[in-house]
């Protein structure tokens, strides 16, 4: 048996013509939407990834801002950043690339965030509206394994859902998506034990934990399907995932592929949260206060 391929580049390309499509009727209207990437890093692999999002913005009809305040920026710095982003209107949407400076505190940093225009679901408030149900924009990459599953039709409603990692980035967020479409979600990590003691079991397995290899054949079933998270950079430059690619795909049903993923599909969403972000911030600076 081998696994079927998942590639998220046709459904990557499904969704930047809508974030296009919505910033072309907000250009018409006067208002299009910009994105504003903030980084701190000399790492040459979070450079690569950022070009390709501005890449992807300029095709999408969305303007990017790169704000690279230097691999020594201060926590001082970067708030006093993101705060400006925030006030500023004619930027919709803000990410806070990582890795930062290790003299700096992430969690920190992210509250200064507009939730309005946290289009990464960074911001501790937009996972707390994420929990309860409310209106807010989850982390892409979360967001982007729902958009697979539910592109490829598969379903997850009363079925076994594991996730390996708990990270605010994918884990926990993905674990609350997946609660709202009524899987039954195990979240896996360091202190779980072996692996397989849960995702043999598991009928959708989503491994997001940052280890090359993590998840082998041995680990997974033949009705498995098993969506790949990971991107790791290996030795030469390439990327591999968090799956042994050679021995699960032998063993389960269905694979994401790393890259051609969910990676593809991550930066497509980004670019539509920005629109989505720029469509609500407009509507409400047209909308009139009333007062008593």
């Amino acid at each position: 048996m081998t696994a079927s391929l998942l590639s998220g580049k046709p459904l990557a390309k499904l969704i930047q013509q809508q974030a296009t499509a919505q910033a072309k009727a907000l250009a018409e209207e006067g208002s299009g939407p910009t994105l504003a990437v903030v980084v701190a890093t000399e790492d040459s692999s979070t450079h690569w990834y950022v070009r390709s999002i501005e890449r992807a913005a300029e095709n999408a009809g969305i303007g990017c801002r790169i704000i690279d305040v230097g691999h020594d920026a201060t926590e001082q710095v970067l708030i006093a950043v993101l705060k400006d982003l925030s006030a500023e209107p004619s930027v919709n949407g803000i990410i806070l690339q990582t890795p930062l400076p290790p003299c700096v505190r992430t969690p920190e940093l992210v509250k200064y965030i507009s939730p309005e225009k946290d289009v990464d679901g960074a911001n501790p408030l937009s996972l707390g509206l994420l929990a309860v149900g409310e209106r807010a924009f989850a982390p892409a990459t979360a967001r982007a394994v729902v958009e697979m599953l539910d592109h490829f039709e598969i379903p997850v409603a009363g079925r076994n859902v594991v996730v390996v990692g708990r990270s605010t980035v994918v884990g926990k967020p993905l674990s609350l998506l997946l609660l709202q479409k009524d899987a039954t979600t195990t979240v896996c990590h360091s202190k779980s034990g072996p692996l397989a003691k849960y995702t043999k079991a598991a009928d959708v397995v989503v491994v997001a934990a940052g280890r090359t290899g993590l998840l082998t054949g041995t680990d997974v079933s033949e009705h498995s399907v098993v969506i790949d998270v990971g991107t790791n950079v290996l030795s030469d430059g390439s990327l591999a995932g968090d799956v042994d690619e050679a021995s699960v795909r032998t063993v389960a049903s269905a694979l994401t592929p790393v890259p051609g993923g969910v990676g593809s599909v991550t930066t497509a969403l980004l670019l539509l949260h920005t629109a989505e972000a720029a469509r609500d911030q407009t509507r409400a600076a047209r909308t009139p206060v009333l007062t008593p």
